[in-house]
């Protein structure tokens, strides 16, 4: 096997791996203090599409997390780029949480459907306006197509299964701007000046997080917490570099093997 460009940058999923709610995963705050003492980059990358930047930012805050807005970038963001480099006028199927990340965006006489993770707005009514704007020709833009998710109350849906239900109806494919594409990894690294080869991602979801940073380049760190089940890491080839039971053990890695 080559070897490696030394790490210059690790990307970090938020929700999951750092914390689930409003409960910071144990040791994740001192962890990520010791990963900033290294001579690394460290970037947050969420699919969430539950929340605003701002608010989720407050949220992190709240948990004593040492984040600032500049080194998040979320899928929100990612499909908001799409939507303006498109032109178009989406029905928004998003958390009303999450709308102001679109402030400004036209919505009046929708010609596009963006659809994020949107519980209340998931019923018969509005899935059907979404699937009538799809058969007239409208394009589809999933932020992330995550079968489902971790709350404290155990796991739940997430907007894959409804942004597969319209696929289906309407026989059209998405455009999905989330993890595990390979754009948003890019997008994230763009403001760090470094290549994948240089980059590793640490997160709980096999597919999106660890497999889609790999099939970019980058090495993929699977933490055992959040949405996380056992023989996840088999559900991926190549299988993660590592799988670790958490963040501050993803963290000790780092420091002690690839730095």
């Amino acid at each position: 096997m080559a070897a490696r460009s030394a790490l210059k940058a690790v990307l970090v999923d938020l929700s999951g791996t750092l914390h689930i709610e409003d409960a910071a995963v144990p040791g994740a705050q001192e962890a990520l203090k010791r990963l900033r003492g290294a001579s690394v980059m460290v970037r947050f990358v969420t699919n969430t599409t539950k929340e605003s930047k701002q608010d989720l930012l407050e949220r992190l805050k709240k948990l004593e997390f040492d984040i600032s807005e500049d080194e998040i970038f979320t899928s929100l963001t990612a499909a908001r780029n799409l939507v303006e480099q498109k032109q178009v006028r989406p029905m928004l199927l998003v958390d009303d949480r999450a709308l102001p990340d679109f402030r400004e965006i036209q919505t009046s006489d929708p010609n596009a459907v963006v659809i994020g993770l949107a519980p209340e707005h998931f019923h018969y009514q509005i899935l059907n306006q979404a699937f009538r704007l799809l058969l007239d020709g409208a394009p589809l833009i999933a932020i992330h197509k995550a079968r489902y998710y971790k709350r404290k109350d155990g796991l739940a849906l997430g907007p894959g299964p409804f942004v597969t239900a319209l696929e289906y109806a309407t026989d059209t494919k998405a455009t999905v701007v989330g993890k595990p594409e390979k754009t948003f990894f890019l997008e994230a690294l763009r403001g760090t000046g470094c290549k994948p080869e240089e980059a590793i991602m640490i997160g709980d979801d096999c597919r999106d997080d660890v497999g889609g940073a790999q099939n970019v380049g980058m090495l993929g760190i699977l933490v055992k917490t959040g949405k996380y089940r056992a023989a996840d890491e088999e559900k991926i080839n190549p299988p993660p570099y590592l799988t670790c039971e958490s963040f501050p053990h993803a963290v000790d890695h780092i420091l002690q093997r690839l730095l």
